[in-house]
């Protein structure tokens, strides 16, 4: 609309709807348009315009361009609320679609695609067909989007009618934005099909190359980031990738420029040449400064960014330190993340630089940009062993300044450097010890009580130092009186004199009958025994030496950084959290004739899997052998809901307080493994089992209320685990009466809650309700109920990715009472569990299987199965890069095959 149509907006007559009503029934154009832009005008600030759709429809026929627009928006708007009666518009838009005017061809096709209407959707095929071999390329790009959608609302219709060669043929085309098109639709279309959809192959990557040059600035990253997903076949094919993408890096948008980085980023990893890889950091350089001058939000994206590509390739800014110093007007949220990339790129030969920048943040007025610039010195020191003691000097510069937050988090990070370097820098405890009165933060309480507790010996007055907080102890916050505890039982046994006996019995008597904090009372229970029969034994445990603690500047474990290089330029790249985190996206089931295996032998060999309720086809990966599907809710695919307060709160110590609204899922099947008996939970008893179903993880839980009362109110918390799992929504159990039960499935996402240390199939789960204590049980989630549905791998894929693995990445194990009766049902129950097939042949009278599994964050399972046909004794062979997973994966294939 143009400048001139604000008086649309107002009206102060009555009747609005009746006057527009004969407007639009006018036999004058001029009115009929007026009147459209009446309604679109209601209609943009919410007033209901429905009872119009008639008079609206019927203004379509009309040789007016913008009339048609108006009239189209409306439709786009309506046509959900009114199904039937956007019927009418159907003939119109099948005439609009062969007009001699390319842009109302395009104009009808793109307003059907919009229409979510499924009586529509059969009369667009035609329509669409037509278009997307249009002579006019503007017609034949706005199709290619136009399939997407139709994807989208029909995938099967899409599939039968040929949409998707077409789309791939539109990939030749000599019209630059029409390939820029087709890419993102086969892209968009390949994201919510859970089977291979968009290959690039060499053919395709030589016609995308060509059209990345002449397309606008967003179809070049609808190329580019299609393109980050083609592997290339060797060093001079990835170098050749990168030659044609590198001139990108000079784009003036920041997203073209991205999208360079993340394709050159992947492809250097295949180059071999260190000459040609030092040449492309230096040219990646200069673009991800240039970043650094645009807007703030878009400094941050570029700062989010560029802290993944300096944790996976520090040479590309080493250089460029001075670009990340913060400004004075920087926001603060640019401010903490130029912080934490400067601790990244800080070495021995710029820390002169780096410590007198954060000497000059630790000066300035915001609290915690001050606090973190403080942190950022003695993470420096942690890093860097030779310029630990120029970081000390700054720090202790620092504490004379005698501001009180910057003392105190002066000491936090000097009692992580004494952890770091023991018996090196204690010549300081006597400045920090000067301080001791101005402490009153938790944290820094607590670290200036470890270090007196830890060297006691050398502080003369130590007793009276930590005397000077029992005073206080029942009120101090738990960290500091566990901190006094420990440190007062240090002191004690290096200065077994009278002093400390007598400090010791207050604390031990007030950490054990004055409170209520059980992890306390544990803790003194334990000194307290310790000290009383074998005070020998108690300066072992609690004088050992201590493990020396390392930098932590590089947070990120390998392989979900690679992952998140793979995702740069996406939300994935600023939450620093694969996709599947903070997505839910629901793929299409693989149609059972699209699953075929390749034979390694003379034959050939298919699968059809099983079919469930309404001829569904479930990927169920249970305990159990049983399929039991269960229809799948269409708010799965909607956008994750407003999240609503965890009432169970930080149970285990956990930092998700808050879970996403679903809706309950009803559940059924055999009966479930009993995870709290009912001796145990008082008269509760609570079954429950990981399962996989239709590509999502549920969590399949039951409960039998054996009380004399009304059980409700239920939540559950999970504490952290190996792949961090975590509820996607409160649990929805209806009230329990006295002798009845209840089953539900609960989603589960993955979240940042993942443990340390090395894999394993526990998970430690709290329940709770309005009558009972809190419930602490443990399960076991096998393995293979996360193969996820992408673990399907090409013959040849397979074949490149095991002899890339070296031998040591091999492992073995047998399972003599194992019974194969068939190979054809062993592979189909194999493929349930999203055990794939690759291949088969026979050695000897034993039948070898290839097949390939993934587990979140990209970790494959290449496997070779052998095994005689009802001969008791099978052998399963695996190579996997990630070799912690290798016994977790045997116990999973265990429970699969017997």
């Amino acid at each position: 609309m143009s400048g001139h149509d604000s008086k649309y907006f107002s009206t102060t007559k009555k009747g609005e709807i009746p006057e527009l009503k004969e407007e639009l029934n006018s036999q004058y154009k001029d009115k009929r348009k007026d009147a459209v832009k009446k309604v679109i005008a209601a209609m943009t600030v919410g007033k209901d315009v429905s009872s119009l759709f008639t008079d609206v429809v019927n203004c379509m026929q009309t040789e007016n361009l913008e009339l048609k627009k108006l009239v189209y928006l409306y439709l786009i708007n309506y046509a959900k609320s009114q199904p039937d009666l956007a019927i009418l518009a159907v003939n119109t838009f099948v005439k609009d679609s062969q007009d001699p005017n390319p842009l109302i061809r395009a104009l009808a096709v793109r307003t059907m695609g919009c229409i979510r209407v499924d009586k529509i959707t059969e009369y667009l095929c035609d329509p669409l067909q037509r278009c997307l071999k249009d002579d006019d390329p503007y017609v034949r790009k706005t199709a290619a989007i136009c399939v997407a959608k139709l994807y989208d609302i029909n995938a099967e219709l899409v599939e039968d009618r040929g949409f998707l060669e077409a789309l791939k043929d539109l990939i030749s085309d000599n019209n630059p934005m029409v390939v820029a098109n087709a890419v993102a639709a086969l892209a968009e279309i390949q994201d919510s099909s859970a089977r291979p959809i968009f290959e690039i192959t060499s053919h395709t990557l030589t016609k995308l190359l060509t059209a990345l040059n002449e397309c606008t600035e967003w179809g070049q990253v609808f190329i580019l980031d299609s393109l980050s997903r083609y592997k290339a076949t060797d060093a001079r094919d990835a170098e050749n990738i990168v030659e044609r993408v590198t001139p990108r890096l000079q784009h003036a948008n920041c997203a073209v420029v991205l999208s360079a980085v993340k394709i050159i980023l992947l492809q250097m990893e295949l180059i071999t040449s260190t000459d040609v890889v030092r040449n492309l950091c230096k040219k990646m350089a200069p673009p991800l400064v240039t970043l650094l001058s645009a807007e703030p939000e878009i400094q941050y994206v570029a700062l989010r960014n560029i802290n993944l590509i300096v944790q996976k390739r520090p040479t590309i800014l080493a250089h460029e330190i001075k670009v990340f110093f913060c400004k004075y007007n920087d926001p603060i949220y640019v401010k903490m993340e130029k912080l934490e990339i400067m601790i990244k790129l800080a070495s021995d030969r710029n820390i002169d630089q780096v410590l007198l920048e954060f000497k000059e943040y630790a000066t300035e007025v915001d609290v915690d940009f001050v606090r973190k610039a403080v942190r950022a010195i003695g993470r420096c020191a942690i890093k860097l062993e030779r310029a630990a003691e120029r970081c000390i000097s700054v720090l202790l510069e620092l504490i004379k300044i005698k501001v009180n937050y910057v003392v105190q988090e002066a000491i936090i990070v000097i009692k992580d450097i004494f952890r770091r370097y023991p018996n090196t820098y204690e010549s300081i405890i006597a400045t920090l010890c000067e301080s001791l009165d101005t402490l009153d933060e938790p944290e820094a309480k607590a670290s200036m009580i470890w270090i007196i507790g830890e060297y006691a010996e050398r502080i003369d007055n130590a007793d009276e130092l930590l005397e000077s907080f029992l005073d206080t102890f029942p009120e101090e916050p738990a960290l500091v009186q566990l901190q006094l505890l420990t440190a007062t039982v240090k002191l004690f046994l290096k200065k077994p004199t009278e002093g400390p006996q007598q400090m010791i019995q207050a604390v031990l008597n007030n950490a054990t009958v004055e409170t209520d904090n059980p992890d306390l009372r544990d803790r003194a229970y334990i000194y307290w025994r310790l000290l009383s029969t074998d005070p020998e034994a108690a300066k072992d445990v609690v004088l050992a030496e201590k493990p020396v603690i390392s930098d932590d500047s590089n947070q990120l474990d390998s392989s979900l950084l690679d992952e998140l290089l793979a995702n740069i330029s996406t939300l994935s790249s600023v939450y620093h959290k694969p996709p599947e985190a903070f997505v839910s996206r629901v793929k299409a089931a693989p149609r059972a004739d699209d699953e075929e295996f390749a034979d390694a032998g003379e034959t050939g060999y298919s699968e059809s899997p099983s079919q469930g309720v309404d001829g569904a086809s479930p990927s169920s990966s249970t305990g159990t052998s049983s399929n039991v599907p269960v229809k799948q809710p269409a708010a799965a695919a909607a956008a994750v809901a407003a999240p609503i307060p965890d009432l169970l709160g930080d149970l285990m110590g956990l930092d998700n307080a808050l879970v996403p609204v679903d809706e309950p899922k009803a559940s059924s099947g055999p009966p479930l493994p009993v995870v709290l008996p009912s001796t145990t939970g008082q008269g509760l008893q609570i079954s429950a089992q990981l399962v996989r179903r239709d590509g999502q993880i549920y969590y399949d839980i039951s409960f039998e209320n054996g009380t004399h009362g009304v059980l409700d109110g239920f939540m559950i918390q999970f504490n952290k685990n190996t792949f961090g799992l975590a509820a996607g929504g409160p649990l929805q159990v209806p009230p329990l009466q006295p002798g009845s039960s209840a089953r539900t499935l609960l989603a589960m996402v993955f979240s940042q809650n993942v443990s340390p240390g090395a894999p394993n199939s526990l998970l430690q789960v709290a329940v709770k309700n309005n009558q009972q204590p809190v419930w602490y049980f443990s399960d076991k989630g096998l393995l293979h109920v996360f193969f996820g549905e992408d673990g399907k791998m090409e013959r040849t894929s397979f074949l490149e990715a095991w002899k890339s693995l070296p031998d040591d990445n091999e492992f073995s194990k047998e399972y003599p009472n194992s019974v194969i009766s068939s190979i054809d049902a062993t592979v189909e129950h194999l493929a349930a569990s999203n055990v794939f097939f690759i291949a088969k042949r026979k050695n000897a009278n034993m039948d070898v299987l290839y097949l390939s599994a993934k587990v979140p964050r990209g970790i494959p399972f290449l496997i070779e199965l052998t095994a005689a046909v009802g001969v008791p004794g099978a052998k399963c062979a695996v190579k996997t890069p990630n070799r912690e997973f290798v016994p977790l994966f045997f116990e999973a294939m265990e429970s699969l095959i017997n």
